[in-house]
Order: C-alpha cells, then sequence, then structure tokens
C-alpha cells in the first residue's frame, strides 16, 4: 500500500513549477477558467498570522450541502492542512465562486467513501495519481482506502 512516493517530501523543480500553475489562473482572475475540478484555499497561517493561497483538485462535491471535498495529497504534515486545523473557517474559490466554509478532517471510513467515489467518477486520474502519491487509489476497496485516509491521505470537507 504505502511506499516511496513523490508525496513523501514537498515537490521542487518543474514538478512545483506544475503545481503552481492553477494559482497563476487564481492569481489572474482566471481562476473560473479551471471549472470545478479545482479550488483555492486562501487560509491563515498558523504560526505567521499571513494568509497564504493554494490550489487543490476537487475530491467531490455534495451539491445538497454545497460542502466540497479536498484531499491533502503530502499528508499530515502539509503546511496548508496545518493551517487548516489551526484556523478552519476559510475562504474558497472555486471557478468562479467564492465561498466562505469551515474545514474539517473526516473520518477514515467517510474518507474512504469519497476516495471510492472519485475512483467511479475519475478513473484515469485515480490511475495516474495514486502512484504518485505511493497508494493504488484505482483499485483500491473501502477497507484498503479506510487505511490509507488514516495513515496518510487526510479528506478534509469544505462546508459553507
Amino acid at each position: 500500500m504505502a511506499g516511496s512516493s513523490l508525496m513523501d517530501k514537498p515537490p521542487s523543480g518543474l514538478l512545483l513549477f506544475l503545481f503552481r500553475v492553477p494559482l497563476v489562473f487564481y492569481k489572474l482572475g482566471l481562476g473560473g477558467l479551471l471549472g470545478q475540478r479545482f479550488l483555492q484555499l486562501e487560509h491563515v497561517g498558523r504560526k505567521s498570522g499571513q494568509v497564504h493561497r493554494t490550489v487543490v483538485e476537487v475530491v467531490g462535491h455534495d451539491k445538497e450541502t454545497d460542502a466540497y471535498f479536498i484531499a491533502s495529497g503530502w499528508g499530515y504534515k502539509a503546511q496548508w492542512y496545518q493551517n487548516l486545523q489551526a484556523h478552519p473557517d476559510i475562504n474558497i474559490q472555486v471557478g468562479w465562486r467564492k465561498l466562505h466554509v469551515h474545514a474539517e478532517t473526516l473520518s477514515p471510513e467517510e474518507g474512504a467513501r469519497q476516495l471510492l467515489d472519485y475512483q467511479r467518477r475519475h478513473p484515469v486520474a485515480a490511475k495516474e495519481l495514486g502512484p504518485m502519491m505511493g497508494i493504488d487509489l484505482a483499485a483500491g476497496d473501502a477497507a484498503t482506502l479506510e487505511a490509507v485516509v488514516r495513515e496518510r491521505l487526510p479528506i478534509l470537507s469544505l462546508t459553507p
């Protein structure tokens, strides 16, 4: 399940550049061109108190509650994830929409349900992204994905 992966350390070089391209879209006011697959988090540094912006992929969206679900690909140690633990009330932008939300880490069971739904809706992305994170996201069953969420891949709900 777990092994060495690109996500064991923060990105650098070309990978960092590629991951920052969506952030440039948002900075230029063009975030809406990214559609509903990415969202920008506007979070407060837990130590610095400064506002930071990070773009992440949307794992899922509950249209009934308007909650968005995201994953921390760099795990529980990701700076933005730790910032959300300290300051969970944040602003996000999804496409052209801006929302004020409360961030909450899902249980491993609910996180696994979100990943299973992501697998179903985006099989190619699941196949390609899983190995980057050192997991078989495309073939994982509920029990395997629960363990992944518990150990290294927190899933969060962003609820208005």
